[in-house]
């Protein structure tokens, strides 16, 4: 199903690797691309349960946007384990212009596909989403 405002679609591997991240934990992160041939988005690349934060954003481009989840781990003021799944949107502002505009046009549709998604974050570079960000989105 295409997204109206963009034409661009989803293939269902996203949305079973994303229930997997949600349902067993099988991985830390999530990155998806848009495929420029095909018009749909695509998983990229996906971080073993063992990656952390800094592994997680060293595998997005410097120069073109992808949509990242991530499974971030904390611990409450209570001493209580949680987790919550974060939705990037990353944009850096040396990514091309007509990128930008697909990925912004498609990510609201794209984002409403992976249910289970609890903080979104918007990032056009590293700063934007660090740990302490992540932190302070997450309590």
């Amino acid at each position: 199903m295409a997204n109206s405002a963009s034409g661009v679609g989803v293939v269902d591997e996203c949305k079973l690797k994303f229930m997997e991240l949600k349902a067993k934990r099988c991985f830390r992160y999530i990155v998806f691309k848009i495929d420029e041939v095909s018009q749909v988005v695509v998983v990229e690349k996906m971080g073993s349960h063992e990656e952390n934060h800094v592994d997680f954003t060293n595998s997005l481009p410097a120069d073109e946007c992808r949509y990242a989840v991530f499974d971030y781990d904390f611990t409450t003021d209570e001493n209580c384990q949680r987790s919550k799944i974060f939705f990037i949107a990353w944009s850096p502002e040396t990514a091309k212009i007509r990128s930008k505009m697909v990925y912004a046009s498609s990510k609201d549709r794209f984002r409403r596909e992976l249910d289970g998604v609890q903080v979104e974050l918007q990032a056009t570079d590293a700063s934007e989403m660090s740990l302490d960000i992540f932190r302070d989105r997450a309590h």
